[in-house]
């Protein structure tokens, strides 16, 4: 341990709930001999070993990598987005951003199209479903042409790899008021609306893939803006004006037709 990692003491409440079908509850813990140079997730598995040695059940919370890329640590801390530091997933989180004798709230994400599978573990396949109604390129392009070929204005290129930094966590869902999730859609529509091979079907794919959000019970935006400051990929909220822009133009296009 570093001179500067310190032992704390924190004193957990969790949401416990067996399924989507019972009532959950809030269950306090207190876990001494936490080291501030830990994860966040580090200290979970801490409280779980503790409750494994007391014959309780573990707490249940969705995790993979552990390296901010894939989205599942999806926890609501203090009423913050997974916890309090900014463009930080939980997994990125680390104990020396709280005090000792601190006490936290744990959360799962609170939206009707992210039902809990148990304790913070929520189901977000809504997201694939999102996705699925329009998050790629169908048309034929033949082989694949040299990386230079197409002309791709840099700006254009920079804001389609900022959108595609999206990894589908869903915390804009649960930080806006509305549960909607425009920033997570417009993300990804305009990771293909900008670049050339996303052109094709640019207003089809907006028109099926908003359609599909409304559809999934998530609310509409209403320009509260906490979904960018909750995003821990810092995505724009300027994607969902152009979100906005292409929806009008599907609109207009099929009345045309």
């Amino acid at each position: 341990m570093s001179g500067k990692e310190k032992i704390i003491t924190v004193h957990l409440k969790l949401w416990r709930q067996k399924n989507r079908s019972t009532k959950g509850f809030f269950e306090e813990h207190t876990l001494e001999g936490v080291s501030t140079g830990s994860s966040f997730l580090e200290m979970l598995d801490q409280l779980n070993e503790k409750l494994i040695r007391e014959d309780k059940a573990p707490f249940a919370f969705d995790h993979d990598c552990r390296e901010g890329i894939c989205g599942m640590c999806s926890l609501m801390i203090n009423g913050q987005a997974h916890g309090p530091e900014r463009a930080t997933t939980t997994c990125q989180l680390h104990m020396r951003s709280f005090s000792d004798q601190d006490t936290i709230v744990i959360e799962p994400w609170r939206s009707s199209a992210f039902p809990v599978l148990k304790d913070c573990m929520v189901d977000r396949t809504s997201f694939d479903k999102v996705i699925a109604a329009g998050g790629f390129t169908s048309v034929n392009v033949g082989n694949a042409q040299d990386a230079n070929a197409l002309p791709i204005s840099k700006e254009n290129a920079d804001l389609a790899m900022d959108a595609a930094a999206c990894i589908g966590c869903g915390a804009c869902v649960a930080s806006c008021p509305n549960a909607s999730a425009m920033l997570f859609t417009s993300a990804k529509i305009s990771q293909l609306a900008l670049l050339p091979q996303g052109k094709v079907e640019a207003h089809k794919r907006a028109s099926k893939m908003v359609e599909a959000m409304d559809e999934l019970g998530f609310g509409n935006c209403s320009n509260h803006a906490e979904c960018e400051a909750s995003c821990p990929k810092d995505i724009n909220l300027s994607n969902i004006a152009r979100t906005n822009r292409e929806f009008f133009k599907a609109k207009i296009f099929s009345e045309k037709e």
